[in-house]
């Protein structure tokens, strides 16, 4: 029987909101961004583990905000990556090589359940691990370097890579080892994987999977928790884990 680990990189400080306190952490809601998260992927899976990765020095964290049984707060690095890796290591005892690791970045607090699960169901299915995302619906441009547009980039077949990301525990491991042993740049868990020859799923998501990374995307963060709930009454269904969740 495969497990569940959620993962979930917390130690960055997001320098570009121009806050106080670390982005994580800003309220949204009456509630700390970092909550709001944590709370979407309990929803979805509610018996699944949790590797928070967080600064050394994090002043700001109440594990209240935490809805998860079985946790373990994680040492966070100076990259993504490396929080990433931290998690493995720490996983390192308990996780078995087909078991399933999803990483999902803190500030995306409005993912749909419905999407978790969906991306659940083909990772179940599909070795070479998987990743939401959506089809670039606008006009995109290449740049000549001096703030002038050198090409318009054709954007058929292109796809703005979302999260959660997911892969067997062992496959992911050895990519971001590899990875880093290379000194290869990595954006996100799908591209070291990619590194390793390996092609994952593109899951088509829902638009709203906004990332807040602006001051601006706070407010826009709260209109889509609020839309949300107005057309779905409760965006956070409470249909019990499918068992293809919590067996391989």
């Amino acid at each position: 029987m495969s497990r569940w680990w959620w993962v979930v990189p917390a130690a960055g400080q997001g320098r570009r909101m121009r806050a106080d306190r670390p982005k994580q952490y800003l309220e949204l809601d009456g509630r700390p961004v970092l909550a709001h998260t944590l709370e979407r992927l309990h929803r979805a899976m509610p018996e699944a583990g949790l590797c928070l990765c967080l600064d050394a020095d994090d002043r700001w964290f109440d594990p209240a905000w935490v809805p998860f049984a079985d946790w373990r707060r994680v040492t966070g690095g100076s990259e993504r990556v490396d929080s990433v890796a931290n998690a493995l290591a720490a996983l390192a005892e308990e996780a078995t090589d087909d078991d399933f690791v999803l990483v999902h970045d803190v500030a995306r607090p409005c993912v749909w359940v419905e999407d978790l699960r969906r991306l659940a169901g083909v990772l179940v299915e599909e070795p070479a691990g998987a990743l939401l995302a959506t089809p670039v619906a606008d006009t995109v441009k290449r740049d000549d370097g001096q703030g002038h547009v050198h090409a318009t980039v054709p954007r058929e077949g292109l796809w703005q890579a979302l999260t959660p990301q997911g892969f067997r525990y062992r496959l992911l491991r050895d990519a971001l080892a590899l990875a880093r042993s290379r000194g290869l740049a990595v954006t996100d868990e799908a591209s070291a994987v990619e590194a390793l020859g390996v092609s994952p799923r593109l899951v088509a998501s829902r638009r709203d999977n906004l990332k807040i990374t602006h001051p601006e995307d706070l407010a826009l963060a709260s209109h889509v928790l609020a839309t949300q709930a107005a057309l779905d009454g409760d965006p956070l269904p409470t249909s019990p884990t499918p068992q293809s969740w919590q067996e391989n």
